[in-house]
């Protein structure tokens, strides 16, 4: 059977990184432009791109990047844009950890409602200690704990979905009977973190049970993700170890008593497109001249508590931090900001494309998933390659 590559894309605003909105091209309120969006959905839905995904988190300081300082909501955006495209999947980012479950099931089945089946749930647990002190808490939840919390978050929106039958709503004028009653279902979940009565207040949607997104990195990371996701999304700087990484995921899918067939890998790039490679690195060194030290020092030290990052001056560039790339093994991971700048060497390949045949790089499907006549949801994303930052400093 043939297998055919999916994209998705990564609605960005003014730019993943610090440096972006400064580029001649760019639309520097872009990320608070719905015109912009709205442009950006629809080539890609032109483009015959599989789902349009937004990020978020729910802290922001100084120092974080332009579009993390000041964008949209996601569920807000893709709502909108579900009205200016027809068939492109629309996922939102939320987070299990400041987000109560009636609010989010609701908010997904208004999404998919809208769409027509489209809504995709990225299922988070926040990682910036700081989202706590937003939400009413002075300490952000341990590791484990916020595993074991989104395990229970996502078991509730997943039942509160389901307390509607396919068939509850009557609507029946000549009888006047609106609902049947026997359809529709409480929930009344207790458990460790929440307790909701339900049932939902709006009906079963299209697809009943949206598609499921998650990114686990960690060991707790995965085994969740194993167990909960329809589709997984990752990062891997060789094809090694995309390799590895896919092993090991398929294998706790399969221990998680799921089959592994109907989970899907999305390993992720941020391409730089030239007619030749060295037009790629012409404007790949464009980009990363954008980027002051300043913020990539900030960068770096937005995912530590070590103030060395923010109180050290940064050393002068050694001559050898050029040719590194040449010799490197592979490239830093994402989100790194140990080279201001580089010559070309193994990542400018890297940004020109992706690793080749042999990579875990595919999807099964061909259309979002839709609910069928009977009511079950096709198994199974359609997305394979989201957008997300290629190794550069930001």
């Amino acid at each position: 059977m043939s297998r055919k590559l999916k994209f998705g894309f990564m609605l960005h605003g003014v730019g993943a990184g610090w440096g972006d909105w400064r580029h001649p091209e760019a639309v520097t309120d872009a990320s608070v432009n719905f015109n912009f969006y709205k442009e950006q959905a629809q080539l890609a839905e032109n483009g015959r791109f599989e789902f349009l995904f937004v990020a978020d988190s729910v802290h922001i300081t100084e120092r974080s990047s332009p579009h993390y300082l000041n964008r949209f909501e996601p569920l807000t955006i893709l709502s909108a844009l579900a009205g200016a495209t027809s068939h492109i999947g629309l996922v939102a980012t939320v987070t299990a950890s400041y987000a109560e479950p009636f609010t989010v099931a609701r908010q997904f089945a208004s999404l998919d409602h809208i769409s027509g089946g489209r809504a995709g749930w990225n299922v988070v647990t926040s990682w910036l200690d700081g989202s706590a002190r937003n939400y009413g808490r002075q300490e952000h939840y341990a590791h484990d704990v916020r595993y074991r919390l989104a395990a229970e978050h996502l078991e509730v929106v997943k039942g509160l979905w389901d307390s509607w039958e396919d068939d509850a709503l009557v609507r029946n004028k000549a009888t006047g009977q609106f609902l049947d009653p026997k359809k529709l279902h409480r929930l009344d979940h207790k458990g460790e973190f929440f307790s909701v009565e339900g049932p939902l207040n709006i009906s079963r949607s299209r697809q009943g049970q949206p598609v499921i997104f998650q990114a686990g990195a960690s060991g707790d990371g995965k085994n969740f993700a194993a167990g909960h996701a329809d589709a997984i999304f990752f990062h891997a700087d060789t094809l090694e170890e995309a390799q590895t990484y896919y092993r090991d995921v398929k294998a706790r899918v399969r221990a998680a008593g799921r089959n592994p067939d109907q989970v899907f890998l999305l390993p992720g790039i941020r391409p730089i497109v030239g007619r030749t490679p060295e037009e790629a690195e012409r404007k790949y060194e464009a980009l990363a001249a954008l980027v002051p030290i300043e913020n990539a020092i900030a960068a770096l030290a937005r995912r530590s508590t070590t103030t060395i990052f923010r109180s050290t001056r940064w050393m002068p560039r050694s001559p050898n931090w050029a040719t590194w790339g040449a010799t490197a093994s592979s490239p830093p991971a994402t989100g790194s900001s140990r080279w201001p700048a580089r010559t070309a060497g193994p990542c400018a390949r890297w940004r020109c494309g992706m690793p080749g045949p042999g990579a875990p790089l595919w999807a099964r499907r061909s259309r979002w998933p839709m609910r069928s006549s009977a009511g079950s949801r096709t198994k199974g994303p359609m997305a394979s390659i989201s957008s997300r930052r290629c190794p550069t400093p930001r």
